[in-house]
């Protein structure tokens, strides 16, 4: 995988039919984690069995969806039994933003009748333009607040941590990323990806290695005002799948990642494209 700079492997059996799926994130969780031997640790122990897959005549907008719904990054393609390629929701960002910019447009158009509504009657029918004003927040322009929970996960490590304590931190609330912080504030980011290319390809111990040695320093981060569509921009544009998001203080609240950010572009769309029913009803 590194060799290749892949973070994904297809598994198939005897009979040449997909049986399971390694991902960076699994090495990182399920092997250096638990302090398991790289070398004697069978993949068939740390794979996912039975992947979910799509056929090769599976509409692109079906595959993102199953993508979003399962929370799973690749999804197997399958063509007469036999696997012939993986699809990566990295590469379907540029989709989430086209959503995301159509959902805008959708939103001023509902926003623009519901005033020409009003205008043309002398009143306002939803209180002082509060579903207006909702419908701007939310369609035209949705920030990452939106999409935040208010108990959110996130790994925060030390530069000073190993490795390994980062990977069962992570492990712990199963997720894909850290990150490194001094007071709070961020200072690098390390995924598994990082864990697999720069610590198990270069064949670093994980109990004695550094964060610091590993990470990506500085990394670019979005605040919780941060529009998605901007958001989506920024991880489209610097080839990223984890944005980290701080607060007005600049202190960390939360970690993006592609598959939470595309699930929100496609939420909005569909959200929006209910209200256009209703309204034509």
């Amino acid at each position: 995988m590194a060799a290749r700079r892949v973070d994904a492997l297809l598994l198939t059996d005897s009979n040449a039919l997909l049986c399971g799926i390694l991902t960076d994130k699994d090495i990182a969780t399920r092997v250096i984690a638990r302090e398991l031997n790289l070398e004697e640790t069978p993949v068939s122990k740390v794979m996912t069995r039975n992947p979910t897959f799509v056929l090769s005549d599976t509409l692109a907008v079906e595959a993102l969806q199953k993508m979003v719904q399962g929370k799973f990054r690749h999804l197997p393609v399958v063509e007469n039994g036999e696997v012939i390629a993986l699809l990566d929701i990295a590469k379907c960002l540029y989709d989430a933003i086209a959503r995301m910019e159509r959902a805008a447009e959708k939103g001023k158009a509902i926003a623009a009748a519901v005033e020409g509504v009003e205008k043309h009657w002398g009143t306002s029918i939803s209180g002082p333009n509060t579903f207006i004003e909702t419908l701007r927040e939310r369609m035209f322009r949705p920030s990452l607040s939106t999409i935040i929970p208010e108990k959110s996960k996130v790994v925060t490590i030390s530069p000073t941590d190993t490795v390994l304590m980062a990977t069962k931190k992570m492990l712990e609330l199963r997720l894909s990323s850290a990150v490194v912080t001094v007071e709070n504030k961020p200072r690098g980011i390390l995924t598994s990806k990082d864990i697999l290319m720069r610590v198990i390809s270069q064949n670093l111990p994980a109990d004695s290695t550094l964060v610091e040695k590993v990470m990506t320093p500085n990394p670019e981060c979005a605040t919780i005002d941060t529009p998605i569509v901007d958001a989506l921009h920024i991880m489209h544009d610097g080839k990223f799948l984890h944005l980290p998001v701080v607060d007005r203080d600049g202190d960390v609240v939360d970690v993006v990642d592609v598959i939470h950010i595309t699930h929100a572009a496609v939420a909005t769309e569909i959200l929006l494209d209910q209200i256009m029913r209703q309204q034509a009803q």
